[in-house]
């Protein structure tokens, strides 16, 4: 039997003849708890949050893009390529052409990214997710559409209802500039607005067009910018990711979802992060409060240390009986705070009782829920160094001015 172990529970559980001191160690294990459940409850909402997000951006880019290392563009009718659509591990292989032009609507003009892609691209794409107005049309009846993102149609003032204004799109003709007439180094085309993409800063100022419509405005009509890959449900990004660059060769770079938004993802974890540590930080306070409920249960059993030591107890029993005291005090707040965190996320997520607002554009009506083990497993061991540092520091220096005291 554990010795130290045994006495720290009797100390624990049994009545002081301070009440403060009781007051105190339940003041430590309620701070502990609030800190703990708080930290589980963050976490679990911040990780809703995050795959709310991460699902949203993902809905519209692909598992994996493939571009040059070098320059804006590249050939892609060569064998080698040939071998990456019959993969049968991807699902869709759409080439695509990315450049920036110069946009003008009535008399508003922007400077926006033109994303030329193939007919086969709405097929792959889960567009009512990121639609917010209009429909996802790119070509009607022979005529070409445009979906823009909506700082495009914020900046330029474009409306939906009014069939007979069009986009004008402008580029730089490839060559020499006229310097007699620079106007007409501009390839100028004109295109039909059919839908705006909801507010997302990775596609804000996206005019996605039909494939032939970008070749015309970029004067480029043999290579790609870019080929976007989706795979089938089940495949492993990135075990195709390394076949991929193994395959490509060193002139081409293959990028996941993450590396194609480093920003993105970076943003959002960070922030995570920022609030675990300042709310572990505020939950440390609460465990220093474990310092004074030992100082005070150390003078409190002064008779029984003396009467300890007088049957053979040495200084190190003595400190471990305190030093386990502290530590129950702690997991006891600890593992109540994390059960009833739990509880606090298994509710919100079956009922969705703490609402976001009831705005229109909202995606979903409550905050989104995601408990992970990890967050447990890392709540409980910062509790638990925390605690163990505090709690010996505190029954040495406690014990020790009793015992010379003794």
């Amino acid at each position: 039997m554990n010795v130290a172990l045994y006495f720290a529970r009797r100390y624990l559980f049994s009545k002081k003849s301070v009440n403060a001191i009781n007051i105190i160690s339940g003041i430590s294990a309620v701070g502990v708890l609030v800190s703990s459940a708080s930290l589980i409850v963050i976490l679990s909402f911040y990780n809703g949050l995050e795959n709310l997000i991460f699902s949203m951006y993902s809905a519209f880019t692909p598992e994996l893009r493939i571009e040059p290392k070098e320059g804006k563009v590249f050939t892609a009718d060569k064998q080698l390529f040939d071998a990456v659509k019959t993969d049968p591990r991807i699902a869709a292989y759409d080439e695509v052409l990315q450049e920036r032009v110069l946009l003008r609507y009535d008399s508003g003009q922007y400077i926006a990214t033109i994303k030329g892609v193939s007919a086969d691209f709405i097929q792959h794409q889960q567009t009512d997710s990121v639609l917010r107005e209009g429909r996802f049309a790119l070509e009607r009846s022979g005529v070409y559409y445009a979906v823009m993102g909506a700082k495009v149609q914020g900046m330029l003032g474009i409306s939906l209802e009014d069939p007979s204004r069009v986009i004008e799109v402008f580029s730089p003709r490839k060559g020499k500039i006229n310097a007699v007439n620079p106007a007409e180094e501009f390839t100028m085309r004109t295109i039909r607005p059919s839908g705006v993409l909801t507010y997302q800063q990775e596609y804000d100022d996206l005019l996605i067009v039909p494939m032939a419509f970008a070749r015309e405005v970029l004067s480029e009509y043999d290579q790609v910018s870019a080929i976007e890959i989706d795979l089938i449900p089940g495949a492993d990004a990135t075990a195709v990711q390394r076949d991929l660059l193994s395959t490509l060769g060193a002139n081409f770079q293959v990028k996941n979802r993450e590396q194609q938004n480093p920003t993105l993802y970076k943003i959002v974890r960070s922030e995570k992060w920022a609030v675990f540590f300042i709310i572990a930080f505020t939950g440390m306070i609460a465990i220093f409060n474990i310092v004074g409920s030992l100082t005070m249960l150390v003078i409190d059993k002064k008779k029984d240390i003396s009467i300890l030591m007088s049957l053979g107890a040495g200084n190190s029993l003595i400190r471990r009986i305190f030093f386990y005291e502290g530590m129950l005090i702690a997991l006891i707040g600890c593992i109540t705070g994390l059960f009833l965190g739990l509880l606090f996320c298994l509710s919100q997520y079956y009922w969705g009782w703490i609402g976001i607002g009831n705005g229109e554009n909202m995606i979903t009506d409550a905050y989104p829920v995601d408990i992970r083990a990890m967050d447990f497993l890392l709540v409980f061991a910062t509790v638990f160094v925390v605690s163990a540092m505090v709690a010996f520091i505190s029954s040495r220096l406690s014990v020790r001015q009793t015992v010379r005291l003794s």
